[in-house]
């Protein structure tokens, strides 16, 4: 049974449901055959970065999924990218190092001029160029990105002159390109405060060593994320994405994407992990019968396999909505906050049934297990993406 979102004449959003998109699915597990968990735990050990994984992706062409034909990608729904990630996760691979690449070329898409997404998708989609880097997030302003310190400066008709740090931005040294916030306008000659960001593309390969120093976060899992250092960096004026002082309305765009992609990843490890947590179950005998057998066994699974079919069904809701255009920040964080959940119970009763032995490394239990906590924090803490759905629900002003 397949599922597709059809938009009617009237603008209902209708769905089916069952397995989407089967032919892009099969595709995916053959490639994530190729990587077992022997090739994710060997790059755990030295924080290596999955460089033959994402070149698999990207040859298939799963990178470009979202940029137009006219730019040389696929052209594909948001749904079909949450599958394509959501896959990747479900067959015990790791979707993270490549995800950022497909909402993050959004804001190019989406708000670039025409010359700029001329010359910078089709090589993005190629695989030519690596946008994998999102400098937002800093040591001091956390998630109220409002406050943040980078400074940008025009100088003229050439460049601006940027200043600033930034902190776990994952991937900027394995990326050609990142997309930078940056203030442009001091926050105290505004009037809104969310005015005066900008969004700028920099060009690493030219930064690094010329304004830009990138220094690795050694952290609980291997997200390759790292601090960044900006010095007098000069990015040429035409590297402004859109207008000047918009930049905070253009992140915001991309962000309800971001939500729906990772909560699909999420749906995806909880998957995984609860088969693993299932078969253990059935297999591993104590006291003369499998350990299934006992409800203090089952009912932990049931509840994580209810938890993630319901996270799933929100994840398809957003995407839909997403697809037909109309605003759906708060299912994209509804969908982001139950998968995450819905993953973090899985992982845990799995971690619980394979007893002792879920520690040991050779099963990718605690892999996994390590991997799914971050969903909980990052890309939004659960308690940001709770007030922002207590905002929608009792009729609060946004807080941004």
């Amino acid at each position: 049974m397949s599922h597709h979102t059809d938009i009617a004449a009237d603008g209902e959003i209708t769905m089916e449901l069952g397995e989407d998109f089967p032919e892009l699915r099969d595709s995916v597990r053959r490639i994530c055959e190729r990587f077992p968990g022997e090739y994710w735990r060997a790059l755990d050990e030295r924080s290596g970065y999955p460089t033959e994984f994402v070149d698999a992706l990207t040859e298939a062409g799963y990178l470009g999924a979202l940029i137009p034909e006219e730019y040389g990608g696929s052209g594909l729904p948001l749904r079909a990218a949450a599958v394509i990630l959501e896959e990747i996760n479900a067959n015990g691979c790791v979707a993270s190092p490549a995800h950022a690449q497909m909402y993050i070329m959004g804001t190019l898409l989406r708000h670039g001029s025409e010359e700029q997404k001329q010359r910078y998708l089709p090589e993005i989609a190629s695989g030519k160029l690596r946008l994998q880097a999102f400098g937002v997030t800093e040591p001091n302003t956390g998630s109220d990105t409002t406050q943040l310190k980078t400074r940008a400066e025009r100088q003229g008709n050439s460049h601006y002159l940027i200043n600033g740090q930034k902190v776990w931005t994952s991937r900027a040294l394995h990326s050609d390109l990142m997309l930078l916030l940056a203030r442009t306008t001091p926050l105290d000659q505004v009037t809104k405060r969310t005015d005066g960001l900008s969004v700028f593309l920099v060009d690493l390969r030219e930064a690094k060593g010329n304004g830009v120093d990138i220094r690795p976060i050694k952290a609980l899992i291997n997200h390759n994320t790292t601090e960044i250092f900006i010095e007098n960096l000069k990015v040429p004026v035409e590297n402004l994405i859109g207008e000047e002082g918009k930049g905070f309305r253009y992140i915001l765009d991309g962000m309800n994407a971001e939500r729906i992609l990772v909560a699909s990843e999420c749906v995806g490890d909880g998957r995984w992990l609860l088969k693993k947590g299932v078969a253990y179950a059935n297999e591993r005998r104590v006291f003369g019968r499998p350990i299934g057998q006992n409800q203090g066994i089952q009912f932990p699974l049931a509840r994580a396999f209810a938890e993630l079919e319901a996270a799933d069904l929100m994840c398809r809701k957003a995407a839909a909505i997403f697809q037909a255009g109309r605003p759906c920040g708060t299912e994209a964080n509804i969908a982001k906050l139950l998968a995450s959940e819905a993953t973090w119970k899985a992982a845990d009763t799995t971690m619980q049934t394979f007893g002792g032995f879920g520690y040991a490394a050779e099963y990718d239990i605690e892999r996994k297990w390590r991997e799914v906590r971050l969903y909980q924090t990052a890309p939004i803490s659960t308690n940001m993406v709770l007030a922002y759905v207590a905002q929608h629900v009792l009729g609060l002003p946004r807080s941004y």
